[in-house]
Order: C-alpha cells, then structure tokens, then sequence
C-alpha cells in the first residue's frame, strides 16, 4: 500500500518538488536538486514502512530541501550562495513558495524554461517531461518512441543548453510569450495522448497522464497572460477524450470502439467542463489545430448513438484540419470517416494518397483501415491480408487482440 502511495506522489508531486526547489537554490543546481528529490522518494519507501506521515506532501517538501542542502555541504561547493532555510525571514519566504499557488507559478516557469527557443525542439519535449511532470527516461522514450539512450542525450544537452545560454528560470513576457506558449502546449498535447493511447505494449490507457495534462493546461488558464483561446481550446479536447476513457476497454481488458462503447459511462462532468471550455476558446476569429480535433470528438459525443453521429461534419471538420496542418493520419481518419459515410470512392482516394513510412509507428492503422475497406467492399481475402499486417506491426497487446478477433471472425465468415 505504501509503494502505491509513493508511486502516486512521485507522478503527482516530484514535478512539482524539482521545479519549487529550482526557483530556491537556481536552474545552475538541476541535477542536484533531481538527485535529492529521488533520494527522497527512495528515503520515503523505507521510512513509510512503519508508520505513513500525516501529511506526506509536507514530509517528501521537507527531506528534499534539507537532502538539497545536505548534498552542497558536502560536496563543499557554492556555501555561501545556499540560502539558510533553518530559520529567521528566509525560512518564511522559502516556506511561502510551498504554498499552492507558488508551486503552479514555478512549475509554469520549469515549463516555459524547458520550452526555451534555445534549446532544440526535441529537447525541449524530453525535458519538460522529465522535469515538470517527473517521467522516467524509459517512460519518455517510450511516448516519444524513441531509444533511451537518446532520450539521456536529450536532457544532458538541454541542461548544458541552458548552462551555456544562461536561460533564466521565469515567464516569459511580451512578444516571447506566444511561440514559447505554443511550445508548452505541444508538450501538454504530448503529455495527454501518450496517457490516451499509450504505446506500452501490456497497456492502452494512463489515466494518470492525462490527469496530469488537463492540470497543466488548467494551469495556463489560470494566469491571465496564458489564457489564451487555443488554450481553452487544448482543454476542450482534452477533456473530451477523457470523457471517454471508462468506455474504452471492457471489464476483461479488451478494447472497445466507438460503435460499441457504452455511451452511458461516458462522464458528463468532463463533458460539460468541455463545452464551457470551447465556448471559451471560440471567443477568436483565429482557431488552431486543437479547436479542429476538439470539434471533431465533440461531434461524437453530441451523437445519442453510433449510428446518428453527424459524419458529413466531422469530414468537414477533418479537411479543415489537414487544411491547416496537413498530415498523413489526418488522411487516414478521413478514409475511416468516408467509410462510415459508404463513400469507398472517396476512402480509397484518402489511402491511396498515404505512404505507410510517414505514419510511423501508426502504420498498423492504415492495414487494419485498408481492411475495414475491404470489408465493405467485399473482398474478404484481401482485408484478412491486411488485418494479418496490422497485427504483425502493433505493438499493444490489447490492440493486437483486438485486430485478431476481427480477422479470426472472416476467416470464420469465409469457411462458413
């Protein structure tokens, strides 16, 4: 129970510990500062054992900032800049930036730090991740796909990045603001679909993730310089799809899609809290990428049932969005939108302009789509080929499963 609690705390709370006790003791001590925040995670599972503190949050504060402290005196470096959090005015205003408040306004200043133009654009993600919302490196490869060895090389550059160009740790202002805002929100947009759609192989939804995304971004909203439309409009769409997630996957773990989701347990708080975001975020003659796809799941969830869902608007809604942003998964959901309208003249169009090596690590999708089109269309051998290479290239077990039991059933039909 208590390495349940730690875990909790450490998703929830070492975020916020790196990024308070950045602004205590300087950007120039990172790495210190996230050594002493593991070792008090570490120091936490031994100590809770026998008896839990009453407030753990103010237990796991306090053992890092003395751990901090601990570590320069003894590495004997940079005394006298290493502020007296023991007693006197200082240790009021250092205890004053633990208060609520104080940590949103750091963890925004880690974040918009994380997003400096300085630093390279895959870097900031990596860093971001690791520091704002306390991802371990193999999680971090793992939602960008990408290797953990370069994921390590990521943050190393980063913080030398930082070092060598004497980025400060605060909010930007002014004309700065905006392009450093789009930065943060691609990390949140990051953030939220890994706890989605997770591309863990035994795992197809994180909750904690997405939690942790809908937070931050409803820590933008509450500083009235980053309470922009586009986003309330990330907001939105966030909580839409969050909406959502209970109806995912069944009581035996198997994944369910839309047409056979029960629309009963969707949450209507979060979908409520969405539309109020959304008349929020249309207050602009101006919509980005989020307020396409925010409008897109919106349309699902106005639908009563499957079969009354308004497809000729969300096709609009998708070519507005490839207008704007062009992408070949944008395609793809186009293909399954005309395929849902029995437009296969137009769905083949849609997949015949998708190259399967720009969908990545997607491409299963556009095999397991390819045979949704084969299947209306009638050729049953065809859309079993393709559903036979949609499961070779997932990796997620329940998605896996999933593509199996749509083959095994033709294969069914075809011997019947």
């Amino acid at each position: 129970m208590e390495n349940q609690l730690i875990d909790h705390l450490f998703r929830h709370h070492s975020g916020k510990m790196v990024s308070v006790l950045t602004r205590i003791f300087g950007l120039q001590h990172l790495d210190i500062i996230e050594d002493a925040v593991q070792d008090t995670f570490i120091k936490a599972s031994l100590s809770w054992r026998n008896q839990q503190p009453e407030n753990p949050e103010a237990w796991l504060n306090k053992v890092a900032k003395n751990r901090v402290l601990d570590i320069f005196r003894t590495l004997k470096t940079q005394q006298n800049n290493v502020p007296n959090i023991n007693q006197g005015t200082q240790s009021i205003a250092i205890s004053e930036l633990f208060l609520d408040s104080e940590i949103e306004d750091a963890q925004l200043r880690m974040i918009f730090t994380a997003c400096h133009p300085k630093l390279d654009a895959r870097d900031r993600i990596s860093f971001a991740l690791k520091t704002v919302s306390g991802f371990s490196i193999k999680e971090i490869a793992s939602a960008l796909l990408t290797k953990e060895d370069t994921i390590k090389k990521r943050l190393l550059r980063a913080k030398q990045s930082i070092k060598q160009q004497q980025i400060l740790f605060k909010i930007p202002q002014g004309k700065d603001l905006s392009s450093r805002l789009e930065s943060v929100l691609e990390v949140l947009y990051l953030i939220f679909n890994e706890g989605f759609h997770s591309n863990k192989k035994d795992k197809l939804i994180q909750k904690e993730l997405c939690a942790e995304a809908i937070r931050l971004t409803q820590i933008l909203l509450k500083k009235e310089i980053t309470r922009k439309p586009k986003v309330y409009a990330l907001c939105a769409l966030m909580c839409f799809h969050a909406a959502r997630l209970d109806a995912k996957t069944n009581t035996k773990n198997e994944i369910l899609d839309l047409k056979t989701q029960n629309r009963c347990l969707w949450h209507v708080p979060l979908i409520e809290r969405g539309n109020m975001m959304m008349h929020k975020a249309i207050e602009t003659q101006t919509f980005s990428h989020y307020h396409y796809e925010a409008a897109i799941i919106a349309e699902h969830l106005k639908a009563p049932k499957f079969e009354l869902t308004n497809w000729e608007k969300i096709h609009h809604w998708y070519l507005c969005l490839h207008q704007l942003q062009p992408a070949p998964i944008n395609l793809l959901n186009m293909a399954v939108v005309c395929l849902q309208k029995q437009d296969f003249v137009m769905a083949k169009r849609h997949l015949d302009n998708i190259k399967e090596d720009n969908l990545q690590q997607r491409a299963y999708l556009f095999y397991a789509t390819k045979a949704d089109y084969f299947v209306q269309t009638y050729q049953l051998k065809k859309a079993i080929e393709n559903l036979n290479i949609a499961i070779k290239k997932v990796s997620n077990t329940l998605e896996k499963n999933y593509l199996s039991k749509k083959r095994d059933a033709l294969i069914l039909k075809i011997n019947s």
